[in-house]
């Protein structure tokens, strides 16, 4: 009798061995990196004033400050001779939004918005006040209230921007702008611009506090959510660091200072508009402005809680052709841009030289975010109501986060039921570099038993679509990345 009691206990014993080996077991996948260029959302090339599968401009010239003039589209995304984007920039002036006071195209906008989710991109916009030339001035309303133009404290200024119409109107417009469009979901980012030919903030630091900083809070007021890239990089300041100066943006200088801290601060991403200016024998803005204003503007920091993007000075052809570039040179403003955190870059849809596309390539690889999931353990049997712990360790091998609000998530899937799990992982602290995420999710009561294969992807917050390629083999049909193998039990088999 009793060797039979012991021989009952030992094999109960051993079944419950048995079975706590099985719930510990764990699965350890390694994969393997790929060196492909990923078309992610909000970072890379954008096209300008066109979309993709638009023809590029011709030769070495461009357009901007027009209503877009649409091409026929024929289906085919395909952009040739320039890499495929996530993001369509539009530079629009002022007359072409508010044709008559306090009346607005908002149909130009809605067209734009839709054209770029239909190409799968989203919108960067910049408002601009004016350009030079009659076709690009104010609104002819507003330059009949004002009258012609007088001698200004800046040669790239057309009206008085201390004139109390210009925040009543201008301001008026970004007002109604950032009410209508704050929080679009294919709005990508706005620029925030008001003075200077282009609205790239010519003689900003000649502005009296009030107007400038009323002039900001147009902005700051009425775009919330949609990202604000500010521009103190035009080259004209004595000192780049009083365009912040008074204002709710956030900046940050190396000997400690900073521009204000507490919720009422405003992290902004920031542009520059002639990447690659490197006139020789004279003034440029590669070595005379850039470096110096980007740290003594206060956003050299900025980049880790919002994102940085740049443009081309001329474009690529008028870089071989008429500048004649050197590979060498190339590869330096390309450094240069990663130096700075670029997370996007305008070309102005101008054809990229066959000679330097292997150099675009290498640096799209670099631009922005780019996640390899080096190792994620989880365990092969997990039970109804019980814990599913994962571990992860991820690299950044790009120059910044993702700004969006996406999240890292896990789906379970079999014949009999899709469950997806997301995780509390906040992308945008994805710095670059190595990035731990361990987490425990719980399987739901309702969870049926069985087999069921894990994946892992990042996905949209609403939709929990997959959005964000990874650097790695094994992505499927779905866009979901497989893992492997994964039993779910009832948890009364563990009683």
């Amino acid at each position: 009798m009793k060797t039979i009691l012991f021989s009952l206990i030992c094999g109960s014993l051993c079944q419950i061995s048995m079975m706590a080996q099985e719930k510990s077991a764990i699965v350890k996948v390694l994969p393997k990196e790929i060196d492909d260029v990923l078309i992610n959302p909000g970072i890379g090339f954008t096209t300008f004033q066109r979309f993709n599968g638009d023809d590029l401009n011709a030769g070495s010239g461009w357009t901007e400050g027009l209503p877009i003039v649409y091409q026929d589209f024929d289906g085919d995304l395909t952009n040739k001779n320039y890499p495929q984007t996530t993001i369509a920039y539009f530079r629009v002036n002022w007359r072409f939004l508010e044709p008559e006071p306090l009346k607005y195209n908002w149909p130009m906008i809605d067209k734009a918005l839709r054209s770029a989710a239909e190409r799968r991109q989203t919108l960067m916009l910049r408002i601009s006040p004016y350009e030079a030339g009659d076709e690009k001035d104010v609104p002819g309303w507003y330059r009949e209230m004002t009258g012609n133009e007088a001698p200004l404290k800046s040669k790239k200024w057309r009206v008085d921007p201390e004139d109390p119409r210009f925040i009543q109107y201008f301001g008026g417009m970004i007002k109604a702008l950032g009410q209508r469009y704050d929080g679009h979901p294919d709005l990508e980012s706005v620029d925030i611009s008001f003075v200077g030919y282009w609205g790239e903030g010519d003689g900003t630091h000649l502005l009296s506090d009030q107007t400038r900083i009323a002039l900001i809070n147009t902005y700051l007021d009425n775009f919330k959510k949609t990202w604000l890239t500010f521009q103190p990089l035009n080259g004209d300041a004595p000192d780049a660091g009083v365009l912040v100066r008074g204002t709710n943006i956030a900046a940050y200088w190396p000997d400690g200072r900073n521009n204000g801290i507490g919720p009422q601060m405003r992290n902004l991403g920031w542009r520059l508009d002639c990447l690659g200016d490197m006139k020789t024998g004279g003034w440029n803005h590669m070595t005379d402005v850039y470096p110096q204003d980007i740290i003594k503007s206060g956003m050299s920091e900025a980049w880790r809680k919002a994102p940085v993007t740049l443009e081309i000075c001329g474009t690529f052809s008028s870089w071989l052709q008429k500048q004649k570039y050197s590979k060498e040179m190339v590869e330096y403003a390309f450094e240069q841009a990663l130096k700075w955190h670029c997370s996007s870059f305008n070309a102005k849809s101008s054809p990229v030289p066959d000679e330097w596309r292997p150099l675009v390539d290498n640096w799209l690889k670099r631009m922005g975010y780019r996640y390899i999931l080096r190792r994620f353990t989880y365990p092969s049997v997990v039970t109804v109501q019980g814990q599913l712990p994962v571990t992860s360790w991820w690299d950044n091998k790009g120059v910044a986060p993702c700004y969006k609000d996406y999240r890292f998530a896990i789906r379970l899937k079999n014949s009999r039921k899709t469950e997806v799990f997301c995780t509390s992982a906040n992308l945008l602290n994805w710095l670059p570099g190595d990035i731990l995420h361990d987490e425990n999710l719980y399987i739901p009561l309702d969870m049926p038993v069985g087999v069921y294969e894990l994946e892992i992807a990042i996905v949209a917050p609403v939709s929990f679509k997959p959005t964000v390629k990874l650097a790695i083999e094994g992505i499927n049909k779905e866009g979901w990345y497989p893992m492997g193998k994964i039993e779910v039990r009832d948890n009364k088999q563990q009683y």
